[in-house]
């Protein structure tokens, strides 16, 4: 067990009413943000899927048809994230294990096979849009054609994950330059796009939907947001923060103090670029009467109407954000893989499984855009899979011992799991009633 170590007690004055009890000084300031260090990273890995290709389309969509409107979807989106993956990280400082593995454990055979099929399913349908947003990436900003982009973006992508073998942290390294990348990325756009702050203030905290069009489009920006293999990841990336040997209830609560802020931190951060992605859209497009409908299409306008920077600006973000997000995405596989039933499978098997079928689409030449649709509505399917099994686990106080829920954490995240079940429904009848 690991040892507190404390400096000499700090003498007290003669007569003092404490000179009975021994003191510590407190850690400076240096010295806690230095600790808070050791922490950070999981939620930053974690929060590439919240900014992922997907992202970009919904949110593009968003303000090029309604304006700074759909700002607050942005940010109630966030909110529900938070408390998800606060949830998903806690379950695994509790146990020890991920969420797929305390899945395996508790339910039956059945109900694991069910459940991994699902996860699997979810983390292909992932990388599949993901890998598409970084093929595009490189077409757009080096005209690679896309089947020769889909394995550039395979080899980097591999590149990425291999480097997991010298450690998490060289990973969450690599995947926070990308993320730092669209942030600066999409400061160069607000620069360069001039929005009407006061405005985006105010759709930021007052919700509006104007008509039944944009219903169907913030629907779609929460279903781009919350998303099933994140859920699952981020439980087993915080097992590489955790001390050695026996760990204390003390311990575990320290950790899940210091893992909270890194997902406020990494959260809130993906927030600020999403609604970027909104407020650019809705200062460029919209006030220019242009209605984006595509990716490659909002590229193209970019340069005319804000000059060639934010046109280089957006593919560059785009980019950064498939490759990230895919190398997410593969990583997200490996941990189902094998967690619901203890399916032993090589290592990298498993990361080709997971990117075979973005692979075959790009190659058969499928409409990028129509399978980047078809994967987020797949993801409506997959959802309760994550979600459900992780309210339970996290409620269940013989699994969960002092970390357990409360009854507020209970209803909220029931209220939270109905609320997103409901309008990921909605999302999926419009789809196949041919409204989206």
């Amino acid at each position: 067990m690991l040892k507190e170590v404390y400096p000499e007690p700090v003498p007290q004055p003669e007569n003092s009413v404490l000179e009975n009890i021994t003191t510590y000084p407190k850690p400076s300031l240096i010295s806690r943000f230095s600790q808070l260090l050791k922490y950070l990273g999981p939620a930053f890995i974690v929060s590439v899927a919240y900014i992922d290709p997907g992202n970009f389309a919904t949110n593009i969509s968003g303000g090029s048809f309604f304006n700074y409107q759909l700002i607050w979807v942005i940010l109630w989106s966030n909110l529900m994230a938070i408390f998800l993956q606060t949830l998903s990280a806690k379950l695994g400082i509790a146990t020890g294990c991920n969420l797929p593995e305390m899945c395996g454990r508790t339910f039956c055979r059945k109900t694991n096979y069910f459940l991994w099929l699902m996860a699997t399913f979810a983390s292909m349908a992932t990388a599949l849009a993901e890998f598409l947003g970084a093929s595009l990436g490189l077409y757009l900003l080096f005209g690679v054609p896309l089947i020769q982009a889909g394995f550039i973006t395979a080899v980097l992508t591999f590149f990425i994950v291999y480097t997991e073998k010298y450690g998490q942290r060289v990973v969450e390294a690599l995947i926070t330059v990308l993320v730092g990348i669209i942030g600066v990325a999409y400061t160069i756009e607000l620069f360069l796009a001039k929005p009407a702050w006061p405005q985006v203030a105010m759709h930021t905290l007052i919700p509006s939907l104007p008509n039944g069009e944009a219903v169907l489009i913030a629907v779609g920006m929460l279903g781009a947001t919350v998303m099933p293999h994140v859920i699952y990841l981020h439980s087993q990336l915080v097992q590489s923060r955790k001390p050695y040997g026996y760990v204390t209830d003390k311990q575990k609560q320290k950790h899940l103090r210091m893992e909270k802020i890194d997902i406020v931190l990494a959260m809130n951060i993906a927030f600020i670029v999403n609604a970027a992605m909104v407020v650019v859209s809705a200062a460029i497009f919209y006030n220019n009467g242009v209605i984006v409908e595509s990716i490659e299409q909002a590229h193209r306008s970019l340069a005319p109407l804000a000059g060639t920077l934010s046109s280089a600006a957006f593919g560059i973000a785009l980019l950064a954000s498939g490759l990230s997000s895919s190398a997410v995405g593969t990583l997200a596989g490996q941990t189902v893989m094998d967690g619901f039933i203890g399916l032993k499978i090589p290592l990298n098997i498993r990361r080709l499984l997971t990117v075979a079928p973005a692979l075959i689409i790009i190659s058969l030449g499928i409409n990028p855009m129509k399978a980047l649709v078809l994967s987020q509505v797949s993801l409506s399917f997959a959802l309760p899979a994550a979600i459900i099994p992780m309210i339970l686990l996290t409620s269940r106080k013989d699994i969960m011992g002092t970390l357990v829920n409360d009854a507020l954490t209970k209803y909220m995240g029931w209220f939270i799991t109905l609320l997103i079940l409901s309008l990921n429904g909605v999302l999926l009848f419009l789809t196949f009633s041919g409204k989206v």
